[in-house]
């Protein structure tokens, strides 16, 4: 499997619209790097702070709400996050915004550049307007972590329970003094069989804390066992094109999957004979049985195609409220399998795409469409090419998905002549939950663009009859004319 340079992790990760021009892009953002010795300054103090993790997927969700103090004498708006240099090329998703007030857009928050072998790095949060001196603000931060959870046993037969182990600080990760803490653990059941500490233990919920006082820094290590015998989906690539036809009203979509299920691998053999015996009660499983892909109403000749060839089974059913394509894999997935496989559809332009004045035009897409699980969907990498139509210029786009990388190009298909401008984003560690996000492309097409392939075709259509002709006019024969 292709992997994603380091590098592009360690580049800002912003919220903000980003522009590309056709022949150059721009830079996400400038590129900061902290010192070797950098410490974040002590300006601020966590009042009350309160760190929920939630364990019901495939994936960790932390959500953080806290009370923060700038203690310094002059106004501050730089909020630092550490994370274990382990972990931090798993964290995604992280956002921060005003608890009080949301409505307000979400704080610019971005991954800087620290010393490679440093065993902390950090996450900024800027906020929108400097923090007063002595004066207080409410933060709600979250992100997710991927590939983050741990089957034990790692082998498992194949209707044994599945226990997932997740190693974690009851202590939130903070630059800064906190005065007040507590971590709650959501599981998704009450069989936890192992754990460490003495958590305050209500149905499927721990509490670790209160702690007072905790130094900036600190961490104090638990663990906890719990039944999760479910599949644990994760995508290591998603490629995913959207080509735009003006000419046909068209709006194609293509997804190319590279999935993988993390779970406990089979400690025997796969049994056929076992499994059918079993479906008729449809017993809890870490296996992948089936994918649901919710499209939009209206979708239309969809597909999907095996990599080997289409051996598994599919099913679209569509009506005035749902569209659902349903997938079926020949063999259940189990722990350490993969899966890849391409999806597509066509969809009315109409539906996402309008006119705003002159040669402007306006697209609202998905960034991210795809399976639906109850699990959860992981997804390491996803590049993302919105295809527009040959002549489209002065593109600019916006989306609250984090991009790590963007590229504008040329791509040439049949009767093309320069190639169709492509805008291609590249995001990382994303989950499902994503689904909701929206890619806003918007670009001009001059009107004269438009009859450039029905002239390149006119054109190729002339010149090849004018070609026979003159070949016709050629005189083959190999004797003297008569007379």
């Amino acid at each position: 499997m292709r992997l994603f340079p380091i590098s592009l992790v360690c580049v800002s990760l912003t919220q903000a619209i980003y522009a590309a021009e056709t022949n150059a892009t721009t830079p996400l953002s400038s590129h900061h790097i902290l010192p070797t010795n950098f410490k974040p300054p002590q300006v601020f103090k966590n009042v009350n702070l309160v760190r929920s993790v939630n364990l019901e997927k495939g994936y960790v969700k932390e959500t953080v709400n806290v009370v923060i103090e700038n203690i310094d004498t002059k106004p501050q708006d730089e909020y630092y996050i550490p994370f274990d240099g382990s972990i931090v090329g798993k964290v995604g998703g992280l956002e921060a915004r005003d608890k009080k007030d949301t409505s307000k857009p979400s704080f610019r928050s971005e991954l800087v550049e620290y010393d490679a072998f440093s065993p902390t790095q950090f996450y900024r949060i800027t906020l929108s307007e400097p923090l007063k001196p002595s004066t207080q603000l409410t933060l709600a931060i979250s992100y997710h972590l991927l590939s983050s959870l741990k089957p034990l046993p790692e082998t498992i037969t194949q209707q044994e329970k599945q226990y997932l182990q997740h190693t974690f600080s009851t202590y939130a990760p903070s630059a800064y003094l906190t005065q007040n803490q507590k971590t709650k653990v959501k599981f998704p059941g009450v069989d936890i069989p192992d754990y460490t500490g003495e958590p305050e233990r209500q149905g499927s919920t721990f509490t670790y804390g209160p702690y007072d006082n905790i130094p900036a820094g600190s961490e104090s290590l638990a663990s906890v066992r719990y039944e999760f015998t479910k599949p644990i989906i994760h995508t290591t690539l998603l490629e995913r094109d959207i080509e735009i036809s003006h000419w046909g009203g068209n709006l194609a979509t293509e997804e190319r999957y590279w999935l993988t299920n993390k779970a406990a691998s089979l400690s025997n053999q796969f049994s056929r004979v076992q499994w059918q015996a079993v479906q008729y009660y449809n017993p809890a499983v870490s296996a992948i049985k089936a994918l649901n892909v919710p499209l939009k109403v209206g979708s239309l000749n969809p597909y999907f195609t095996d990599d080997i060839g289409n051996v598994s089974t599919s099913r679209y059913r569509s009506n005035s409220r749902e569209a659902n394509l349903e997938l079926k894999p020949r063999y259940p997935i189990f722990g350490g399998w993969s899966f890849p496989f391409r999806i597509g559809w066509d969809a009315d332009l109409s539906d996402f795409l309008r006119k705003v004045r002159g040669d402007e035009y306006v697209l609202k897409v998905p960034f991210l469409e795809g399976p639906k699980m109850g699990e959860g969907i992981s997804y390491e990498k996803i590049t993302l090419r919105v295809i527009l139509p040959e002549g489209a210029m002065n593109i600019k786009y916006q989306t609250s998905i984090p991009v790590v990388a963007e590229s504008v190009s040329p791509h040439r298909t049949f009767m093309d002549t320069l190639g169709r401008t492509t805008l291609t984003l590249t995001a990382m560690n994303v989950i499902d939950e994503s689904r909701d996000a929206d890619l806003v492309v918007s670009y001009e097409y001059p009107f004269i663009a438009g009859f450039r392939k029905p002239i390149t075709i006119f054109a190729a259509v002339l010149a090849l009859f004018v070609t026979a002709w003159v070949i016709g006019r050629v005189d083959t024969s190999i004797g003297q004319k008569a007379g």
